[in-house]
């Protein structure tokens, strides 16, 4: 047993599990965590620098390889659905592949995984039958990450039945590549990197042209990062997300320039005529949002929150006017973390409880993430779910998180 920040009842729970299921023990139990970001939203496919972390929350796989089977089990004990994939063949693209199957209705958690399962067969890895369960404790449809988790939990488990070895870049894109082609999901590097490489106190700053990663230290305890589930659903691959995409590149296009951080606030406001006003609203948002992850990323090194808080209200206004992907919750979730910040004005800047909050993910519902004080997490979290139940009948989910571990084995008993 290695160690992991999962609750250990949990995880009894989901190895017994698995023994219902099966019929027997699970072999190998993997981890993958969901990601917050704390600044630069829908820069990653841009090129941008984003500044995640990973969060206390997991998706969970237990399983064992299948002697007797050339498929892969799959048993989701969140959803109480199980779908089989076919490994005698090399897996392709959906539609083939649930043809091949003779699926009527593939689910889209099954998607993700055969982009996996994939991803492992184009690099010339056997993958034998295996039967799996899968738990997780990541919010879907929450704007932090349910996907990336889902798939680096299934590429870690992949490593250790196949024993494979991948470096974490070369895993994270073969999960990024999952997205993209089985499950339609254009989404830049962000998500993966941070499930892949989450280091406890440490924020991840990443360029997303070079693929660099340059830790960020967040270890004060006295302050917290809060997410605030706002239980809108959204789906990324109903067009929004990739509309968005697709108008950013159009910009860029018209702008002459092959690479956003060649662009410049100056060369922008001088070259507005060629944009049309939405082109000119998301490009305005591509490049500030840049500039505002590397001051954010400054700031969380000298401990300025204040500094920090500023960079976040300005991105959620950028996300709400300029990139239009908030949504009438999430703006009220901002706003609640504004009222409550502001009910004492006279307080000074180290008696400030809350420093900033902004929508996280890519938006169309999902989450906000806050910054305040740590002793200021309780009060806050009672303040802003009764208001904001009060105003929209809808009951928030929220946790507070230290930036947490990234994907890892928990148990390999594989004989």
């Amino acid at each position: 047993m290695y160690r992991t920040p999962l609750n250990a009842g949990e995880l009894e729970k989901i190895k017994r599990e698995f023994e219902s299921h099966y019929s027997r023990p699970a072999e190998i139990l993997t981890a993958a965590p969901g990601r917050v970001n704390l600044m630069g939203e829908h820069i990653d496919y841009n090129d941008g620098f984003v500044l995640p972390m990973a969060v206390n929350r997991y998706v969970v796989i237990a399983g064992a390889r299948a002697t007797e089977s050339l498929s892969g089990r799959c048993y989701s004990i969140d959803l109480g659905k199980q779908i089989s994939i076919p490994l005698h063949q090399q897996l392709t693209s959906i539609r083939s592949d649930v043809e091949k199957a003779g699926e009527k209705d593939p689910s889209k958690w099954g998607q993700y995984l055969r982009g996996v399962i994939a991803g492992f067969q184009q690099l010339g890895v056997e993958v034998p039958g295996f039967d799996l369960v899968i738990r997780s404790t990541v919010p879907i449809g929450g704007g932090i990450s349910s996907s990336a988790a889902l798939t680096v939990a299934l590429a870690t488990f992949l490593e250790s039945l196949t024993e494979t070895d991948l470096e974490p870049v070369q895993k994270a894109l073969l999960c990024q590549s999952a997205e993209h082609r089985f499950a339609n999901v254009p989404c830049g590097i962000m998500d993966q990197f941070s499930s892949v490489m989450g280091t406890p106190d440490e924020l991840m700053l990443i360029d997303c042209r070079s693929q660099d990663v340059k830790l960020v230290p967040f270890d004060d305890q006295t302050i917290s990062v809060l997410v605030i589930n706002s239980n809108v659903k959204h789906d990324h691959a109903s067009g929004q997300y990739a509309q968005r995409r697709r108008e950013c590149e159009a910009a860029l296009a018209k702008l002459n320039h092959s690479c956003w951080r060649d662009v410049t606030s100056e060369t922008l406001n001088s070259s507005r005529s060629k944009l049309s006003p939405i082109e000119f609203r998301r490009a305005r948002h591509v490049v500030e949002e840049t500039g505002r992850t590397l001051a954010t990323a400054d700031s969380f090194v000298a401990g300025r929150w204040s500094n920090v808080g500023e960079l976040m209200y300005a991105s959620h206004e950028s996300l709400r006017d300029n990139f239009e992907v908030s949504t009438a919750e999430l703006d009220l979730l901002v706003d609640l973390a504004r009222e409550y910040a502001d009910q004492d004005s006279d307080r000074g800047d180290s008696d400030q409880p809350i420093f900033g909050a902004r929508m996280t993910g890519g938006g169309f519902g999902g989450c906000v993430v806050v910054l305040l004080k740590s002793n200021q997490v309780q009060s806050f979290s009672n303040f802003a779910a009764k208001k904001y139940e009060s105003c929209t009948g809808i009951q928030p989910e929220l946790f507070s998180s230290r930036p947490a571990r990234g994907a890892h084995v928990i148990v390999n008993h594989k004989t």
